[in-house]
Order: C-alpha cells, then sequence, then structure tokens
C-alpha cells in the first residue's frame, strides 16, 4: 500500500469504509450521519448485527435500513481492494495524507471514502484544479471552447477535473490530453468500468497521464441519481466550475450551484440567446454566476498566479522534505532554461506520464513552473522553505 495514503488510518478502518462503499449510495445523509456518530467500524457493526436500534431512532424506515443489513452482509472488501490493486489503484480514507481536504466541507455527505487510478497525488493536484462542465449533446462551439479551456489551463499549470462524460466534459479532457496537461476525472461508477463504453479509451488515458476518481466500489454501474450526486464531489474537489453550454435542466447547472452553496467560484461560457443550450449559462450568470470567455479570464476568477491575479504565497514543506520521486524529476531541470517532459521523463530515468505527474505536484508546492510545453524551475523556488501559490 503507498505510504500517502496510510497516514492515521488503520487496516481495520479501511475495510471498514471500503465495505461501506457498497452500502451506502453517493451522498446519502442518512449513512454520512451514522458515520459520523459511530465512526466506520461501529456502523459496520451495527448493520452487521440484529441490535443497533439507534439505527432505527435515526428517521430511516425499517425497509431501508434492512436494505442497508442486506448490502453489508454482503459486501467483501478484500476482494474489491485486490480488484482495484489489480490495475494499478487504490482506496483513499479522510484522515490519509492524499484526502483532499476540501471534501469535508460536504458535511454528512461526504463520500465515504475515494476509489482512485492513476500515480498522481490528489491532495496536491487539487489544490490548483478548476471544474469544467457542460453539456452532452453540445455543439461544435460548445465542444470547441470546451477544448481551447481545457487546453489553456493545461499551459497556465492547472489542473482540468471534469466527468468523462460525452461532449463538454469529453472535448476538455482531450483538450488537456494532447497539450499534456494534468486532468481528473470523477466517474458515477467504479473506476474500473468504462463509462460511456465509447469513453474507453479516453478514460484509459487519463488514467495513464492522469487521475480517474470515483465513491462507488469495483463493477458498479451508473444511474441518473449517482450521476446527479457526483457532480457534487466534482463541485468541492475544485477552486472553481466554469459550464459550458447548458440547457435549463441540466447536470451540469447542479455542479454549478453546488460550487455557489460551497463559496467557490461559479463561470459560464456564454453561447447565443438563440441556442436552448445556452439558456441554462445564461440563467446562471444572471443569478450571480461570472461570464468569462477565456482562460486568462478564468485564472483571474480562480487563482492567484499570472498578469492577471496577485500572488499570495504560505509556508510549504521544504525540498528536503520531498519524496524520492518528486526529488528526482526537480533535479533532472536545468538551473536556467526549459525542458519538455519527455527530456525530464528521461533525465529522470522514469516514464513521461510519471514524470507529468510529479511535475504538476512540484509546481503546487511552488518549486517549478510550466512555460508553454516546457517546464523551468521557478523564481525563488526553495532551498529549505519556500511559499506556494494558492491553495490551502
Amino acid at each position: 500500500m503507498s505510504t500517502r495514503t496510510a497516514a492515521g488510518v488503520s487496516d481495520e478502518e479501511r475495510l471498514a469504509r471500503i465495505a461501506l462503499t457498497r452500502v451506502v449510495e453517493p451522498g446519502d445523509e442518512h449513512g454520512g450521519r451514522w458515520l459520523r456518530d459511530h465512526g466506520p467500524l461501529g456502523l459496520m457493526e451495527r448493520l452487521c448485527s440484529r441490535g443497533g436500534p439507534d439505527l432505527a431512532r435515526s428517521g430511516a424506515g425499517d425497509q431501508r435500513i434492512e436494505g442497508y443489513r442486506i448490502r453489508a452482509q454482503a459486501a467483501r472488501p478484500e476482494q474489491d481492494l485486490e480488484a482495484v490493486a489489480a490495475l494499478g489503484g487504490r482506496f483513499l480514507c479522510p484522515g490519509d495524507l492524499e484526502w483532499p481536504t476540501q471534501l469535508d466541507d460536504l458535511g454528512d455527505t461526504r463520500p465515504v471514502g475515494l476509489w482512485l487510478r492513476g500515480g498522481a497525488d490528489l491532495r496536491k493536484w487539487a489544490l490548483r484544479s478548476v471544474a469544467v462542465v457542460g453539456a452532452r449533446a453540445c455543439t461544435p462551439y460548445g465542444a470547441h471552447m470546451a477544448a481551447r479551456l481545457g487546453s489553456g489551463l493545461a499551459e497556465r499549470g492547472w489542473v482540468m477535473v471534469s466527468g468523462a462524460a460525452h461532449g463538454v466534459d469529453g472535448a476538455a479532457h482531450r483538450g488537456v490530453l494532447a497539450s499534456e496537461g494534468a486532468t481528473v476525472a470523477v466517474l458515477a461508477c467504479g473506476v474500473d468500468v468504462a463509462y460511456p463504453r465509447s469513453h474507453a479509451g479516453l478514460i484509459g488515458r487519463i488514467a495513464e497521464q492522469g487521475l480517474v476518481v470515483g465513491e462507488l466500489p469495483p463493477g458498479a454501474h451508473p444511474t441518473r441519481s449517482r450521476f446527479v450526486l457526483r457532480n457534487r464531489v466534482i463541485a468541492a474537489l475544485t477552486r472553481g466550475t466554469v459550464v459550458v453550454e447548458a440547457e435549463l435542466r441540466s447536470g451540469s447547472l447542479v455542479t454549478a450551484r453546488a460550487a455557489q452553496r460551497l463559496g467557490r467560484c461559479t463561470m459560464g461560457v456564454p453561447g447565443p440567446v438563440t441556442s436552448g443550450l445556452s439558456a441554462g449559462v445564461h440563467e446562471l450568470l444572471r443569478a450571480g454566476a461570472v461570464l468569462v470567455t477565456d482562460t486568462d479570464e478564468v485564472v483571474e476568477m480562480v487563482g492567484d498566479i499570472g498578469e492577471l491575479a496577485p500572488v499570495r504565497r504560505g509556508p510549504v514543506l521544504a525540498r528536503d522534505l520531498l519524496g524520492p520521486e518528486e526529488t528526482r524529476v526537480l533535479e533532472a531541470l536545468p538551473a536556467r532554461g526549459v525542458l519538455n517532459g519527455r527530456d525530464i521523463a528521461l533525465r529522470a530515468g522514469t516514464t513521461p506520464d510519471e514524470a507529468l505527474g510529479r511535475l504538476y505536484e512540484l509546481q503546487s508546492l511552488g518549486f517549478v513552473e510550466r512555460l508553454g510545453s516546457g517546464w523551468q524551475l521557478a523564481w525563488g523556488a526553495p532551498q529549505t522553505a519556500n511559499s506556494r501559490r494558492g491553495g490551502a
């Protein structure tokens, strides 16, 4: 098990949370309250026994509680963990070093845990991340704007988060991948399930170059409600959400409104007033979202990098506290000048995808910065101390 996911969480608690991903649906407030009151081990003990009248007093009906019990008794967490580990994946718990603490803003609807595929550090990547979401049946204009935003965010050193769906999501992911950037796909199914099926290649590529994330256990398939509830994770994980084309009834607007409730920045890309696919975005803008037309305007709203926003600085880990993989990649960069990712990987003795993940982690910590298609040491990079742009 990766050392970065094993701080402060016992093996028993991890297995209990893995089991609960088969018991508690994403966003289930009853399950969230029980988890808060009893802890994962206590909750599984109550669900697997016939006692526990405290659950009956929670407001959930007897039939619903019986459903929880049946699923709890059928759970096989060791098998689920082995299935995802065979794909190179892992399971994150609250309390792990890699857990993004901004998800705690969701309260009782916080994920029980997260399944991940990909080698990057989710917590570090989420420090500088933006969600780009929108219509599945988007227009060529919507696909163009999504790809342009994805590519622009990659070139500015930001991580782009979306849902790997048809339309805007897929175009944004492809824009990032084409620019050799960092992207995270949050799925409404198991991370071993390619949905939609036509995006199997895209999701596989994201797992290689970025991260694939989900709340549901291996083999779990999406439902309409799971798509809707998945959106709260996208909103909570990122600094802000950009909507590119959405009808008046759209899951993308669910993401944007969740971002507003969580105090995140909400943005919309305007379109023709004659298009029904722009109507939802325009209503969002009328309700207080910020109009954006390019990456510079997005970055101005969510962050503090570049010419358009002041730079805030805070303490980060010193260079000598980096792990061996990050250190090798950092030392592969020249004292002056720019190198592309493949050359850095060659110097560091690693793969291009691994080097790319480490470079984005190093950028989140203020050691390097992206310049066009290449990378260079950040001005004033730390030796024994440093400051980080943005993040918390």
